[in-house]
């Protein structure tokens, strides 16, 4: 909990730093995306530990597949909120994304095993994270001016260190909390490009290269993608046929969404 903590910090720290203008601590409260902020932050912490008891009870496919599934929240909001179009070309790559991203977080042949009773949690972990893609693209269509994406997520993960701070407290108030300074140095090390991550998927939802329904399908399964090839370089991971079909998925789905634009 204290590497976690320690990104937001660091995460928080970031935007600070890159804020270009001027920032006084009292005028932030009164932009009009602060209280969405104050929340997300809330939402990051909260989806953070969902996953981790979703990893322990069934696994971390579960909490891949929960995760990027997800996607499908806010491409219908995009699809219904800003009448953005759906031609075959983005249908098909959507469908061929979604394919692309359950096959290939599968690291079993037995594919995804859920306990009735676990369920809930990864439920918990596919609505939380596809709410927090949703408001980003609602704040940064609607509150968000260029210049205060660094501020914006500064605010997120400095509500998100706070309320980890207070879950620091209460772990170390049962015993159950041990510092390690390694911890630190990875908190520090994750907190970076967790930073450049919000910033810049609120970039690209205003680079105009896709609209937001091609920006989070791309996103999504480039992550998956990505990750997956890291895991096979870095690891040694032995993928299956599936996962590599999956792969192969997530390339013609990126084509077929790249076609619909071009």
């Amino acid at each position: 909990m204290h590497a976690i903590v320690m990104n937001y910090i660091t995460a928080c720290f970031c935007g600070i730093i890159f804020q270009k203008s001027a920032i006084n601590l009292t005028e932030i409260p009164q932009y009009a995306w602060f209280p969405f902020a104050l929340g997300l932050g809330a939402l990051f912490i909260t989806v953070f530990n969902l996953m981790a008891i979703t990893t322990q009870r069934s696994g971390l496919s579960v909490v891949s597949v929960a995760t990027k599934m997800s996607v499908v929240i806010p491409i219908f909001f995009g699809l219904l909120y800003y009448k953005e179009s759906l031609g075959l070309f983005k249908l098909i790559g959507i469908i061929l994304a979604l394919a692309a991203v359950y096959l290939a977080s599968l690291k079993t042949r037995d594919g995804l095993k859920i306990k009735p009773s676990n369920l809930f949690f990864p439920i918990l972990v596919f609505l939380g994270s596809g709410v927090i893609d949703t408001t980003i693209k609602y704040l940064e269509g609607e509150f968000i001016a260029k210049n205060d994406i660094p501020i914006f997520s500064a605010t997120i993960y400095g509500m998100a260190a706070i309320l980890g701070f207070f879950l620091l407290i209460f772990q170390a108030s049962k015993g159950n909390f041990k510092f390690q300074f390694r911890n630190v140095l990875g908190g520090i090390a994750l907190g970076i490009p967790n930073y450049f991550s919000v910033y810049f998927l609120v970039q690209s939802l205003r680079s105009g290269i896709f609209d937001s329904s091609g920006i989070f399908t791309v996103n999504n399964v480039a992550i998956v993608m990505f990750s997956t090839l890291l895991g096979i370089l870095l690891f040694k991971e032995k993928l299956l046929l599936k996962n590599w079909v999956g792969i192969g998925l997530a390339i013609l789905g990126i084509l077929f969404i790249a076609l619909e634009k071009w």
